[in-house]
């Protein structure tokens, strides 16, 4: 595939993302449901991954860009065998790895370098899922590229440097966070920023030094008709959900676990958590406080499982102590269940006014949220008004067909700079 760029015609993407997990976390939910919005209004995507491989729509084609696979879900943090480093890119990855650092984005960025330096002319740009390794600026200099940058994670090494028990424990997350001021660097000199919300550009001016004039907003979205209510599903009294896509402090999950042991002093309450149980803080917190029998972990199921989960339960809560946006705060809207949700980064710009679309509390505060989970509990009446005022909220708001056509504008938008005219002027 190669040829010039049409400015009137459909566009041919190159789409990175160096973890594209399928099912949980919001990079491989935003890499699936985008690429296919994109290829729905008729541009084609090819998508470059590292592991986890993201799930893809059939017409999306995807190469796979094998990483060393250390932070698996069978043994994370596992040594590479020395027979397994056969590439500069192996090397950088296992030497940043042995240092304490998260070596993936850089690596990756290595990767994708030596994969599109020789398919210049069969994309007319490239869009980065918030790799932002050192050779995103390489690739930039070949291909006009965009990146999305969903959140600051500056938000994430600060709320686990500030959870770090010790000193040695605060250094040790400072140097495994060290990928985030390359990030920053790189982000600063990119052209185009998407991002997702008005509270993450704020945040990235602030903590990243990224220039405002080079961000837009893009909201993600949802898919209001698979994301629906299943009013033939009884909802079982008592029900909470959440998801955890990280078993780290920005989620907030153990301020729910908290609230839950709380409110089971005198209810009976379950919880079931979209997620694998991972050994380490939650899963210690979830047995000290007496929960392994009242909670159910669910992973690697489908979308429609995930609405069915929806449907099953009384109550979803997004407990986050900082988001950028929330995926599985709209996508909960969007079926009709009534959220609790804290007031942590975005989610008060997402979710809407307390009492309204949402039943709102402040993030970090286990009390608070066991006492708003105890309003939304006792009122079917409160729960029905919520929900169905969400629903309404995010389908008149955010869908991927909307996200995908704001994209494509800033597609052309970055292919419309001067410096990448003459990049494209010298492929004619």
């Amino acid at each position: 595939m190669s040829g010039t760029y049409d400015p009137n015609g459909p566009l041919r993407v190159a789409y990175l993302t160096y973890r594209g997990k399928p099912h949980v976390g919001g990079q491989g939910v935003y890499t699936r449901h985008l690429t296919k919005a994109l290829a729905d209004l008729g541009h084609t995507v090819e998508v470059f991954g590292g592991q986890p491989y993201p799930v893809l729509d059939d017409r999306i084609t995807m190469h796979k860009l094998p990483s060393l696979d250390i932070f698996n879900d069978t043994y994370p943090g596992r040594v590479p065998a020395y027979w397994e480093i056969k590439t500069w890119p192996d090397v950088v990855e296992t030497a940043r790895f042995m240092t304490g650092q998260f070596s993936e984005p850089l690596a990756f960025s290595k990767r994708a370098l030596r994969t599109l330096t020789p398919r210049v002319n069969d994309f007319d740009l490239v869009h980065d899922n918030q790799c932002l390794g050192w050779d995103i600026l390489k690739i930039e200099k070949l291909i006009p590229t965009i990146v999305t940058l969903h959140h600051p994670i500056t938000k994430d090494r600060e709320l686990e440097m500030s959870h770090a028990p010790s000193r040695w424990k605060r250094r040790s997350v400072g140097r495994w966070y060290s990928f985030v001021d390359m990030q920053g660097k790189v982000a600063s000199k990119m052209p185009r920023i998407v991002v997702v919300s008005e509270n993450s550009i704020t945040d990235i001016n602030k903590d990243m030094g990224v220039s405002r004039d080079r961000m837009r907003l893009v909201p993600v979205g949802v898919d209001p008709d698979l994301f629906k209510p299943q009013p033939h599903i009884a909802r079982q009294p008592g029900r909470l959900i959440t998801t955890a896509s990280a078993d780290v402090a920005l989620k907030g999950l153990s301020y729910l676990l908290e609230a839950m042991a709380v409110l089971r002093k005198d209810r009976d309450i379950r919880l079931t958590i979209i997620g694998k149980p991972r050994p380490g803080h939650s899963m210690d917190l979830i047995d000290s406080l007496g929960l392994r029998p009242h909670i159910d972990f669910v992973s690697g199921v489908t979308d429609e499982r995930i609405v069915e989960l929806y449907a099953e339960a009384e109550l979803a809560v997004v407990p986050s102590l900082y988001e950028g946006f929330s995926l599985p705060a709209i996508e909960a809207m969007s079926t009709g269940i009534c959220l609790v949700a804290t007031d942590g980064g975005a989610l008060p710009e997402v979710t809407g006014t307390h009492n309204e679309t949402v039943l709102q509390c402040p993030a970090a505060n286990s009390e608070a949220l066991a006492a708003v989970i105890a309003t939304g509990l006792d009122s079917a009446e409160l729960r029905a008004r919520i929900g169905e005022a969400g629903r309404q909220r995010v389908i008149s708001r955010w869908t991927w067909k909307h996200c995908a056509e704001l994209t494509v504008e800033q597609y052309r938008e970055v292919l419309d700079m001067p410096h990448n005219r003459v990049k494209l002027e010298k492929r004619r």
